[in-house]
């Protein structure tokens, strides 16, 4: 049984049906939300980031919301290889305390220990991000409009029932109640067409690199809202993955080459309020030069509880810490036989393991 899926779009297999894929053709890597999810991608991020694009010389964009961000954040720190294993470590025993009397932490707590821990992950390090001589990071946040413009009890679940109801009518309606602001590091162009939403971007800098990253993260009525970053539009600013689940964006503005896609699973959602949306789970020409590298669902049914990590496992696990930490860390140790399956492939492509996206 194979642990890994290759797909790919109609122009990316046609790259590769001519000459294989190679580290210079790469252009783009985009790093979907998604939560603990992303713990499986972290071998193949390491073989990627410290042994097979080093390979090349080229600019590579790298587009990333939520966990993908920081994933992605990780890439661009002096020793990547160092970084990603910290972050994969840390993700794992993270362990929110409650404090004497209290049943759930508040969105206002939780935020207060994520912000510290982003804080002192990074801190002193932001310039590694913003200079490294090859790599531009795009940071997705959802900028609240309207009723989200701030958040709030009453107006904020008003505003996300709103913006629920407009998506379902529209993908595009969603951007009367909230816009994209892409955080890119500076003078860096946007990858992608920003014809299908309402866009901004902001130039990323030291003073708003930690509030851009943290508000990509944080999840309505889970964490709050970071408001007024530096540099951007007034206003509430929360997870990427809202507007921009898994970035099914239209790369084919972008430089020509491969966007190659380290992912969960086969499917590119384009907004989090898209996932009951199955019609919208579709690939399309947005992904043309895309390649996906996900797990396969059979190898995924070998994993701890059968599936992958989620935040559901902080209920299932509830205060067994030591339960859900051992069947995260297996998931990620299993996980390494994405990464071996990805090199034995890239080193002898055989096309009939390269399915349709």
């Amino acid at each position: 049984m194979k642990a890994l899926r290759i797909h790919a779009g109609p122009a990316a297999r046609r790259l590769i049906e001519a000459q294989g894929l190679r580290p210079g053709d790469v252009r783009v890597v985009p790093g979907a939300a998604g939560g603990p999810k992303g713990l499986i991608l972290g071998p193949i991020d390491r073989f990627l980031f410290g042994d097979w694009l080093p390979r090349s010389d080229q600019p590579i964009d790298l587009v990333g919301a939520s966990i993908g961000a920081w994933r992605l954040a990780n890439a661009c720190l002096d020793d990547p290889m160092r970084a990603l294993r910290d972050f994969e470590d840390g993700y794992i025993t993270q362990h929110f305390e409650l404090p004497p009397g209290q049943k759930r932490l508040t969105a206002k707590q939780v935020s207060a220990q994520f912000g510290e821990g982003l804080r002192s992950f990074y801190g002193g390090r932001a310039q590694e991000v913003l200079k490294h001589p090859r790599y531009s990071l795009h940071v997705i946040t959802a900028h609240g409009r309207h009723l989200l413009g701030r958040e709030g009890r009453g107006r904020t679940a008003l505003g996300y029932l709103g913006a629920f109801m407009a998506n379902g009518v529209r993908r595009k309606a969603l951007g009367g109640w909230l816009e994209r602001v892409v955080f890119s590091t500076p003078d860096a162009a946007l990858p992608f067409a920003t014809t299908d939403f309402a866009t901004r971007r902001v130039a990323l800098s030291e003073a708003n690199f930690a509030p851009a990253l943290q508000a990509s993260c944080s999840i309505p009525f889970m964490l709050e809202a970071v408001h007024d970053i530096l540099g951007a539009p007034p206003g509430a600013y929360w997870d990427g993955g809202i507007t921009d689940y898994h970035l099914h964006l239209d790369y084919r503005a972008g430089p020509q080459g491969i966007v190659l896609y380290p992912h969960f699973q086969q499917a590119v959602v384009p907004g989090w309020l898209d996932k009951g949306l199955k019609w919208r789970h579709k690939a399309t020409p947005f992904l043309d030069g895309m390649v996906v590298l996900a797990p396969a669902p059979e190898w995924v049914a070998t994993l701890p509880n059968g599936k992958l990590p989620d935040r559901n496992d902080f209920l299932r696990y509830g205060n067994d810490l030591a339960g859900r930490i051992q069947a995260w860390r297996t998931a990620a140790a299993e996980a390494q036989r994405l990464a071996d399956e990805l090199q034995q492939w890239l080193e002898k492509p055989d096309l009939a393991q390269l399915r349709a996206l």
